[in-house]
């Protein structure tokens, strides 16, 4: 097969790799948009479960981003002038630029070709291919041309952000709100080197036009974004790439969602295909794991029509939960004020539990004491069955 990805993302990549893997004779090309070397974003976030995956898929690739991760411990809540929570946890991150260049270097080794400083804007300029895989991103221009047919829905969250690095190395993943006259704002942070973080600054439309940020350049907003952090930050400079008019990338959240994966021979993967809110760090997991789907399906079909539907089909359905839990903890975000006053355990306990349905429609407080009570009942439950399980134990080796 004649098959070309449009967009050299992690998804787009990684399917090349695995198309060769499975068939050498393939003809597989990715064309990107921007040149070798750039890309935004500043750090990716990933799980075990994604190595492992990569892992059973492509065991050079996943050792190659195994060697390079930086592991982060603990989740930290920093509330201004409240003790620190922790949450715990573990997790992985990396340079979005160290992962994009070991993909590469990867697919090119199989017979993949790169072409960098090409836009693809037409299935008509790519007049050959068998297949058309649109891994171009949330505003994708091949999905755009078949909206229609595709049933593409986006919906636009409230809230403002922008993707920003720092020298600071955090070891743990770390949320800081702090209080300014025109309302919260925080970050999401944590390191992917050993001298760099990503930092995500969030806050609601209002507090951002209250602070000039929306009329601010980009090295003044930079400034005043160091000074409301400058304690979270322990005094270290925010980087940002400001955009041709010198002002910050800020970005409202587009959800993507699509009730039809392809049309013809042409197949969404990626962020062209569905969206899941930064703030549960899913957005490369799942576009590797569309990949490997996809992959898998044109491998085992002999046909690629069937392929597509099949792969559409799995990947609508693994996709349903983390687009209910992104969605849930987006709207938790953008409802900070109806949480911040409590307590810095409770505060931290119920930002630990944004994904939950119902912590919308209950009282905070209240939300909180039924968590407590779940969770003294669940550990008063493990230690019974322990307690019984030794009992159980004692009893058979007395018997025998």
């Amino acid at each position: 097969m004649r098959i070309v990805c449009a967009g050299g993302g992690p998804g787009g990549l990684y399917l090349a790799i695995l198309l060769k893997l499975r068939d050498r004779g393939h003809d597989v090309t990715v064309v990107e948009r921007n040149p070798a070397g750039r890309t935004y974003g500043w750090g990716v976030v990933f799980w075990d479960d994604l190595l492992q995956a990569l892992q059973d898929s492509d065991p050079v690739t996943a050792d190659d981003i195994r060697r390079h991760a930086f592991g982060w411990v603990d989740q930290v809540v920093d509330v201004q002038g409240r003790p620190t929570a922790h949450l715990g946890g573990y997790g992985f991150s990396m340079s979005r630029r160290r992962l994009l260049d070991l993909l590469a270097r990867r697919a090119v080794d199989l017979g993949v070709r790169v072409e960098f400083e090409r836009e693809v804007e037409d299935p008509g300029q790519l007049d050959g291919a068998d297949l058309i895989v649109a891994g171009d991103g949330v505003g994708s221009r091949l999905r755009r041309r078949h909206e229609d047919r595709l049933q593409t829905a986006v919906v636009v969250g409230r809230n403002r952000y922008v993707w920003l690095g720092t020298g600071k190395v955090f070891d743990a993943f770390t949320f800081a709100f702090v209080q300014t006259d025109a309302g919260w704002i925080w970050f999401h942070a944590y390191g992917f080197a050993g001298d760099r973080s990503t930092c995500i600054v969030e806050c609601a439309p209002e507090t951002w036009a209250g602070l000039g940020l929306d009329r601010l350049g980009a090295d003044a907003s930079l400034r005043l974004l160091e000074r409301l952090f400058e304690r979270p930050l322990d005094g270290h400079r925010l980087l940002g790439a400001p955009r041709d008019d010198d002002r910050l990338p800020w970005l409202q959240f587009r959800s993507v969602t699509n009730q039809r994966w392809h049309h013809g021979n042409l197949v969404l993967l990626g962020d062209a295909a569905h969206t899941t809110h930064f703030t549960i760090g899913s957005g490369t997991k799942l576009a590797m794991e569309d990949a490997i789907a996809l992959a898998r399906n044109l491998h085992e079909h002999a046909d690629v029509q069937p392929a597509l539907e099949a792969y559409g089909k799995q990947r609508q359905t693994a996709l349903l939960l983390p687009q209910r839990e992104a969605r849930l903890s987006a709207q938790w975000f953008e409802q900070v004020p109806r949480y911040i006053d409590l307590e810095a355990p409770q505060f931290a306990a119920l930002l630990k539990q944004r994904r939950s349905s119902l912590l919308a429609r209950v009282p905070p407080r209240g939300y909180y004491t039924l968590y407590r009570a779940t969770e003294e009942s669940t550990l008063w439950r493990r230690l019974w069955e322990l307690v019984r399980a030794r009992r159980r134990g004692r009893y058979v080796r007395r018997r025998a």
